[in-house]
């Protein structure tokens, strides 16, 4: 368990329990709600292996194709504004997610992966932790790798990563929350929840990760006004437990016990 990983969860418990008690979309939700032992254990002991898979892409991304990149690029890309920057890292990245995020819906081989994570039938703060490595590993790697090839800078990249593990908490939170026409530029509750929704819908719809007008300019973006879904989860007969849950992506489907599936809750 990474110590770092501690003191960042109990930060997000003290920020995130209380607006989700004050500003509840599903007010009968339970903070100890179906899962949250399981969803705790991959906030706690899921960063690791996540980390070193990311180091992983980034050195062999850089040490390969990040020779071909001129000097002057980086040079420049590290000179400018510092709140420059970070806006070019934003869209930069969400344009990597986005992608990557579509393929793991559209390839089955990804999607079992992704699975995990869409198998959450009660959504809030800590439900966004339930991502499988390899998952998390090949999704933030086609947002971070492309940005580390242009050479921004560490503390552009660093506060990134902050904005972005924050944005991705509120983002699952069970908070109601009206952002009014920003809904059509940045990602909000709503926007991600449809992405979460087991309805017909809204299925393969709203991949970005902090901007929602990528989703427009696709094609795939789903806000039915002021609605929220009435269910999450899938139709896959995914395990209820952490080891189950790392194991699923790699057993045949004819050798999975079918068990009443997430879906179905």
């Amino acid at each position: 368990m990474d110590i770092l990983n501690l003191k960042a969860l109990l930060i997000a418990v003290l920020i995130f329990v209380p607006i989700e008690r004050l500003f509840a979309l599903r007010p009968g939700q339970k903070i100890l709600r179906k899962a949250f032992f399981n969803d705790l254990i991959y906030a706690l002991f899921n960063g690791v292996p996540i980390s070193l898979g990311l180091i992983a892409a980034v050195t062999l991304a850089t040490g390969t194709v990040g020779q071909l990149i001129p000097v002057y690029i980086s040079s420049s890309v590290s000179s400018q504004p510092f709140w420059l920057q970070v806006i070019e890292i934003i869209v930069i990245a969400d344009i990597g997610f986005y992608l990557a995020h579509r393929m793991f819906h559209a390839v089955p081989f990804l999607w079992r992966f992704h699975a995990i994570h869409h198998s959450i039938e009660e959504l809030d703060w800590l439900a966004a932790h339930r991502v499988h490595p390899v998952d998390q590993v090949l999704t933030k790697g086609a947002s971070l790798v492309p940005v580390y090839l242009l050479g921004f800078s560490s503390p552009a990249i660093a506060l990134f990563a902050l904005m972005y593990h924050a944005h991705g908490l509120l983002l699952h939170a069970n908070v109601k929350l009206n952002i009014g026409p920003l809904r059509w530029l940045i990602a909000s509750p709503q926007f991600h929840h449809w992405h979460h929704a087991h309805e017909r819908a809204a299925y393969d719809k709203n991949f970005a990760g902090q901007l929602s007008f990528i989703d427009a300019l696709f094609g795939t973006m789903y806000l039915p006004g002021k609605a929220v879904p009435e269910r999450y989860g899938v139709d896959d007969p995914i395990p209820p437990t952490y080891v189950e849950q790392l194991a699923y992506p790699f057993i045949p489907k004819g050798k999975i016990h079918e068990a009443p599936t997430s879906g179905d809750a």
